[in-house]
């Protein structure tokens, strides 16, 4: 966290400031802050506060207006130490346990609800993306012939997850060495994470590749990484809320509404980007403008929070103007990160 240097009455100043830019849209000026927050500073004190602020960097000044605007710098000392405390208000919390006492089912429709949810509240857009498989530990492999030349896998892990995937196989191979193979398998890689069973999966079986097992062994170690990855992570992302954050003031404006329309077609660009934060605590994370190292994001801002199961890990967040209700949003990304963890435990 960077370190801010500033005064009592600059602090007050700058959190009235960007409070007011988060209701209004509008550049914010003196009078109206020495109206609005009735703080004991005559408009031409907080003037010259403000000139200090825009000097050091955390406002600006737009040619257009006589108000200032919050620079990323600005965003960033609110919300590491000016906002208001995160707190979600009984109706949105009303209706995020609303939600979820419907019966959902599945995993899928879980992370569908919960997008559309945080959407809702946020007025953002919303990302919540399919748990990744790396850490996973496997609990068992269940091969089940459908045909003489196809095989569906079925891979279980400890978290309660599901994956299922069909192989084709050359040759005809018996029931009773597929099950034969099935039981080495499960004895080999049982209890070991998807990351290092594709590692290591030729070594671990090298030895059971003989005979009448060899197609079906060699049709996995073709297949190890179809098998034991979360390839279909990027189909099972859920993104919504377009409508909702491009009735954002700041999409007036044509060349704004051309780059937001832009990163919601693109579904890759949006999950690389919500990875590049993936958290290395369990904290909430939140990235302003220009501190995203991709330039087309500069006038976003995101804010994240690892969900869980067990060992395994998605991830949940929004992105849009970076002029937001931080509070409000973070905690309603907090929330729903805790409600969504405990549901997906239900289903396993």
């Amino acid at each position: 966290m960077e370190s801010y240097e500033l005064s009592e009455r600059e602090k007050a100043i700058l959190r009235y400031v960007i409070h007011q830019f988060i209701l209004t849209a509008n550049p914010v000026g003196s009078r109206n802050i020495a109206k609005k927050y009735e703080i004991g500073l005559s408009p031409a004190t907080i003037r010259n506060i403000m000139a200090d602020l825009e000097e050091s960097g955390f406002l600006r000044h737009p040619h257009t207006s006589a108000g200032r605007l919050p620079t990323d710098r600005g965003y960033r000392v609110y919300v590491d130490s000016l906002m208001d405390p995160p707190s979600l208000n009984i109706i949105d919390k009303k209706i995020i346990d609303a939600g979820f006492e419907s019966d959902l089912g599945d995993t899928d429709n879980l992370l569908k609800l919960t997008a559309s949810i945080l959407s809702d509240i946020t007025k953002q857009l919303a990302c919540v993306t399919y748990p990744k498989f790396d850490e996973a530990i496997l609990k068992k492999i269940q091969i089940v012939q459908l045909s003489s030349s196809r095989l569906l896998v079925v891979v279980s892990i400890k978290s309660g997850f599901v994956k299922t995937i069909t192989l084709e196989i050359d040759a005809e191979v018996d029931e009773d060495n597929i099950h034969s193979v099935q039981q080495f398998l499960n004895e080999r890689l049982s209890g070991l994470k998807l990351s290092e069973i594709r590692k290591t999966f030729t070594d671990r079986v090298k030895d059971y590749f003989t005979g009448d097992y060899k197609p079906i062994i060699r049709v996995f170690i073709d297949s190890v990484d179809k098998i034991f990855t979360d390839a279909n992570v990027i189909d099972k992302t859920y993104i919504t809320g377009a409508s909702n954050v491009l009735k954002q003031p700041e999409f007036e404006d044509l060349g704004n509404l051309q780059g937001i329309i832009e990163l919601i077609e693109d579904k890759n660009i949006i999950i690389h980007f919500m990875d590049k934060y993936r958290a290395v605590s369990d904290k909430v994370t939140i990235a302003i403008g220009e501190e995203h190292e991709d330039a087309k994001f500069s006038d976003y801002s995101l804010i994240t929070k690892e969900y869980h199961v067990g060992e395994v890990k998605g991830m949940l967040g929004i992105i849009g103007p970076k002029r937001m209700e931080y509070s409000k949003v973070v905690a309603t990304v907090v929330y729903l990160a805790e409600q969504l963890s405990k549901e997906l435990k239900k289903i396993d």
